[in-house]
């Protein structure tokens, strides 16, 4: 499964059922290149979860609803509700063992 766009015009739809990791990113953030990979690679081997990249310089007002204050930040919602929030890189196996505890 690959990794999706979400913008603040259909953050809330897209992110609305079953388990979402939303990856806040921007395009000067370094650390924010280091995370992608690892997220694209775990959208491939995750199947069960979705997974969606926002920039939060295109899309301020959901950064500022859910106060993003540093990025990467990695947050974890199920069925609509915020489960988890991390801030800054993360490995793929850090990941895939936080996302497990939130899938059936």
């Amino acid at each position: 499964m690959a990794v999706n766009v979400t913008t603040d015009q259909t953050f809330e739809q897209d992110t609305a059922t079953g388990v979402t990791l939303i990856d806040f990113w921007a395009t000067w953030c370094g650390p924010c290149r280091m995370q992608s990979p690892v997220v694209d690679a775990l959208s491939e081997k995750m199947p069960n979860v979705k997974f969606f990249k926002l920039d939060v310089d295109q899309n301020p007002e959901t950064a500022q609803k859910f106060r993003i204050m540093s990025i990467p930040t990695l947050m974890v919602k199920k069925d609509g509700e915020v489960v988890d929030q991390i801030v800054g890189y993360h490995s793929e196996d850090q990941l895939k063992q936080i996302l497990q505890q939130y899938v059936d």
